[in-house]
């Protein structure tokens, strides 16, 4: 994460004004750019042979009416009003509302929460945890595992979504733009000309993704400037010189005439309707790179008066031209006068392509996000930035992504197909929001549940409304984002659910602390020089692959640390407050656990630097620890047995709101739920920055005892030494299998299908970025 972020985020005061322009500015070309190429193709999918283009203009008018109080209800008063408020820490979309609630209640089916990660600093809460007991939908959501399956699959359902609307989007914004040029051509040149160029702008355009949004994002909030300037001229000259009372229509009367009159086919052509707010759930997914200010300045002031001007200058040119060869002429270049013409489609395709580029950065974080819940297999992320926090790159992603945007192309061949299939993955994350919003009303706002379901049933009945237009049109074209949730939802399914019966199986299996004590007298064991980091998905015990590596290979190093990176409900984690140390035995065993905690959006560090704070923040531990047991509230910790010792971790924090000081936590929430906090504050507490630290090996002068001092000295050299020595990272290889008599679907989600993402996709190893050169793999079969 970086610096200029952390400060940011713990800033408590408001933007200044220059500050909110600028952020204004540049949300432009990363949050509107979708939102604002959408006037290329609304009106063409929308008369494409459902309704048509009548000299009466009650069809056009009640599009226009339809469109302008859609783009005023959804974008405007639902997220810019409402949504945005309901950030986690700065941070919007889908995973932040199901972080919050994550928070507020206890419906996370990850069964690795600890209690020690309430002691973060982005773990907030909207109210005491006492206040938050006397939700009745809190207590109904924590006591039925099938409702937090269920919600679980909602934001799955949401994640898939946006996954293909990262394959519709750039497809068939490229192609309206690039559709202008069918004004130019021939009849037969236009489908040997408009189809090539939309594959090659999509193919180049996803060429440039490993270069990184920062490389060329300077020029995109010019682009899509220019373009809201472009389409509210030509909206404000078509107004003025065709028809200067097209704001007539934007009465809600005309939406019921137009019902009235088209009955069914008005109703079906709703689906090109709800286009016009495509790239509305952009404001809220990236809330964290901007503000709530910076986002709400720009589309009240810009963007939405630029599109309705551009909406009623299309309305107001088609009232006073009805002599179309067909319905589908009905698009934006037809009102585009004839000597601007080619200035516009230029413009277009750069604004189509920077609106493509925001939903593929997109759908590469959501995946990101997918990952840290364990719901995506593990993929390459590349960080494309150091400056700029969050702009990743995947590559696997990346060209599927194009493949898919080219056959989207190549196979519809027209906005028609393409609206339809864009609409209904548009809509379709639309009421997934709305759902989680109104959870958050109640749970984390603590709002009247009344006001959450007034919430739920005013936006939920309109985007229900278009979600069943969309949704009848799944012949022509909402068959596609439908089978491309199928079978990511197949995938997410799979790999969440194996993930998590591999975690109960290790924590049924895993073995005592006694155990390992034990074991050195049983086998001979030999202590090797070097550091052992022991990758492990437990919190504590020790896991069974370890127990297997050592019964075959009677040796460990002189330093082991049983490492666990785990994922928290919170967008990010300080590094200073990342680590969780704690005890495996006493002292001269030298055997520690490290708990490494990140949030759904933070940047995983790569090995060299991991490896380096985590010797820095051992050798801080055992200096900070030396001085806990030294004084007088180590006396109740000698009285505690093995097991209780070991499950004490010390988070060192340094959180300026806070008295410096490190804390031991006693306890962790495991798979049961039941918890136990004691919280005491340590002797000697060290000041820790936020920035790298440099550990210096020397004995505090307030450790009273010198035998103490001498076991501290001792400690550090043989940490200091077992780090000359080399590392070794020592992980499990898995292998899964179902129990005899298993039922054959769970034999085809998990022997096949997991087994099939497991071998075919990065292994833990590439994941956590392990040089192979000390790499040790312990063979584990899982019966699950």
């Amino acid at each position: 994460m970086d610096l200029e972020f952390g400060r940011r985020l713990r800033s408590p005061k408001r933007d200044s004004w220059k500050t909110t322009l600028l952020l204004a500015y540049q949300s432009l070309g990363v949050v509107y750019g979708d939102l604002s190429i959408s006037p290329l193709y609304v009106y063409k999918s929308t008369f494409a042979e459902d309704i048509q283009h009548s000299e009466t203009n009650e069809e056009i008018f009640g599009v226009l009416s339809f469109v302008f109080w859609t783009l005023t209800l959804i974008p405007l008063i639902k997220y810019v009003s409402i949504v945005l408020r309901a950030d986690d820490n700065g941070e919007g979309g889908t995973f932040a509302l199901y972080s919050l609630i994550c928070r507020h209640a206890n419906v996370s089916l990850l069964p690795n929460r600890q209690i020690a990660d309430e002691e973060l600093s982005t773990y907030k809460l909207e109210c005491p945890p006492d206040i938050t007991h006397k939700s009745r939908i809190k207590v109904w959501l924590e006591k039925h595992r099938k409702l937090r399956i269920a919600l679980l699959i909602m934001v799955m359902i949401g994640t898939c979504m946006v996954i293909g609307d990262g394959v519709l989007t750039p497809a068939i914004s490229v192609f309206s733009a690039v559709s202008g040029l069918e004004f130019s051509l021939s009849k037969d040149h236009r489908e040997y000309a408009v189809i090539p160029i939309t594959c090659v702008i999509l193919a180049f355009l996803f060429a440039l993704q490993h270069y990184g949004t920062h490389r060329v994002g300077f020029l995109f909030a010019p682009i899509v400037l220019a373009w809201l300037f472009c389409i509210s001229a030509v909206g404000l000259y078509n107004i003025i010189h065709w028809n200067p009372h097209i704001y007539q229509a934007l009465n809600p009367y005309y939406m019921f005439k137009f019902l009235k009159k088209t009955r069914k086919y008005g109703w079906m052509s709703l689906g090109g309707i709800l286009l016009c707010m495509t790239g509305s759930e952009a404001m809220f997914a990236d809330l964290g790179h901007f503000s709530y200010s910076a986002i709400q300045l720009a589309f009240t002031c810009l963007v939405y008066p630029a599109l309705i001007l551009a909406y009623m200058g299309q309305a107001a040119y088609l009232s006073k031209h009805h002599d179309f060869y067909s319905s589908s002429q009905v698009g934006f270049y037809i009102a585009v006068p004839d000597k601007i013409r080619w200035p516009v489609l230029v413009l277009a395709i750069l604004a189509s392509v920077v609106g493509s580029q925001a939903i593929i950065s997109g759908t590469f974080s959501i995946i990101n996000q997918s990952q840290s819940l364990s719901c995506f297999p593990r993929v390459k992320v590349v960080h494309t930035s150091e400056k700029i926090h969050g702009q990743i790159y995947i590559p696997e992603i990346n060209w599927l992504l194009m493949i898919l945007c080219i056959a989207v192309t190549v196979g519809f061949r027209d906005t028609k197909h393409m609206g339809n299939a864009s609409g209904l993955a548009v809509i379709t994350v639309m009421l997934v929001t709305t759902f989680l919003t109104s959870l958050v009303i109640v749970l984390c706002w603590h709002r009247p549940p009344l006001l959450a379901l007034a919430f739920l049933l005013f936006f939920g009945s309109i985007e229900a409304l278009y979600f069943s237009a969309s949704l009848i049109k799944f012949l022509e074209g909402a068959w596609l984002p439908i089978l491309l949730a199928l079978i990511l939802m197949a995938v997410m399914l799979i790999w969440h659910y194996t993930t998590i019966k591999k975690y109960e199986f290790d924590l049924h299996n895993k073995v005592t602390l006694e155990w390992l004590l034990a074991l050195g007298d049983k086998l001979g064991m030999v202590r090797v020089p070097g550091i052992g980091l022991v990758y492990t998905d437990l919190t504590s015990g020790v896991p069974a692959n370890f127990s297997r590596f050592v019964t075959n290979l009677p040796a460990f190093h002189q330093v082991l640390v049983f490492v666990c990176v785990k994922s928290v409900p919170v967008p990010y984690v300080f590094p200073a407050e990342r680590y969780l140390i704690g005890r495996v035995g006493p002292p001269g065993h030298r055997s520690y656990r490290c708990i490494v905690r990140y949030g759904y959006r933070d940047v995983h560090q790569d090995v060299d630097s991991f490896e380096t704070e985590l010797v820095e923040t051992l050798a801080t531990f055992i200096k900070l620890d030396a001085s806990y047991r030294c004084s007088e509230a180590s006396e109740a910790e000698q009285e505690l047995d093995p097991s209780e010792r070991e499950r004490r971790l010390t988070v060192i924090a340094s959180n300026p709101l806070r008295h410096r000081a490190s804390y031991d936590l006693q306890g962790s929430v495991g798979h049961s739920g039941a918890s136990t906090v004691e919280m005491r504050a340590a002797a000697g507490a060290a000041e820790i920055s936020p920035v790298r630290k440099q550990v210096r090996f020397f004995i505090d002068s307030r450790v009273s005892s010198p035998d103490g001092g001498k076991q501290v000295a001792e400690e550090l050299a043989a940490l200091a030494a077992a780090r000359e020595s080399g590392t070794a990272f020592i992980l499990g290889h898995s292998h899964v299998q179902c129990k005899p008599g298993s039922s054959v679907l769970k034999r085809l989600a998990v022997d096949v299908g997991y087994n099939f993402l497991r071998r075919n996709c990065r292994g833990p190893d590439v994941a956590l970025r392990v040089p192979p050169a000390s790499l040790l793999e312990v063979g584990m079969v899982y019966v699950l």
